[in-house]
């Protein structure tokens, strides 16, 4: 995570090999981005959050979302726009009741909405993701909320000016800091030895949290291979496809 401001760029290689590929085995979906085109689509969604809702620094968004390529541009989007987060597995976000405050904005999935909908709390910006690949936008909104995938493409893919905020600042709702997260994510990764160039495959059903799937990868200088619904006899043949240096 950044010291003195919240521009995550600083996490990204400056290259233009692979950073982020995405697998989901049920839908046949593989989505492979660059650092660059990482970088692209957080500029968007900090400038969707900074100048299409008017936050930043202080605002809190809650993000109930599964691990997903398209949920990395959200969340490094909101930090890079000095926004505080809330997350919760996956697995179990929607038994746990609303998020703890009413935030500014809400990020949800649209296969999730349905049965969740008491659970997502009235924020004033709502926005529902139907995650597809290309970011293909929703044939259908459902009332107060807005396309995710409709919003983000309308602002630029250059960086936004980022928010000046200091490692003590929280980046999640709880009260965490950045330089606390910062912290853990380096942590995460030297337990599971992850080096600076290591193609990380990893399997989302495990490693819900992001600081498992996203930031300790991005802190140690890894690439990710970030698999959904993964088929045990795709492995082999997609370790060997991506040059995957770990499995996690």
């Amino acid at each position: 995570m950044p010291g003195t401001t919240t521009d995550v760029s600083v996490l990204l290689p400056g290259t233009d090999r692979p950073l982020l590929t995405y697998y989901d085995d049920a839908t046949g979906e593989r989505t492979e981005l660059s650092a660059a085109e990482v970088g692209g689509w957080v500029a968007r969604s900090a400038a969707l959050l900074r100048d299409g809702c008017g936050l930043g620094a202080g605002s809190r968004a809650a993000v109930l979302l599964p691990p997903h390529w398209q949920t990395a541009m959200v969340l490094l989007g909101a930090w890079s726009a000095g926004v505080a987060v809330e997350f919760r597995p996956w697995s179990t976000a929607g038994l746990e009741g609303p998020p703890t405050d009413v935030p500014d904005a809400v990020f949800v999935s649209r296969k999730r909405l349905d049965s969740w909908l008491e659970e997502v709390p009235a924020a004033r910006h709502r926005f529902v993701l139907g995650l597809a690949p290309g970011l293909a936008p929703l044939g259908e909104v459902p009332e107060g909320y807005r396309d995710f995938a409709a919003e983000v493409v309308r602002h630029p893919d250059t960086a936004p000016a980022y928010a000046e905020l200091g490692p003590g600042d929280a980046a999640t709702t709880d009260g965490t800091t950045y330089s606390e997260w910062s912290d853990l994510a380096h942590d995460i990764a030297a337990s599971l030895r992850l080096r600076a160039g290591d193609r990380v495959l990893i399997d989302a059903s495990h490693h819900e949290h992001p600081v498992q799937w996203l930031l300790a990868p991005l802190a140690a200088g890894a690439s990710i291979v970030l698999c959904a619904n993964l088929e045990r006899d795709a492995l082999d043949p997609r370790i060997a496809a991506e040059g995957v240096t770990r499995v996690l």
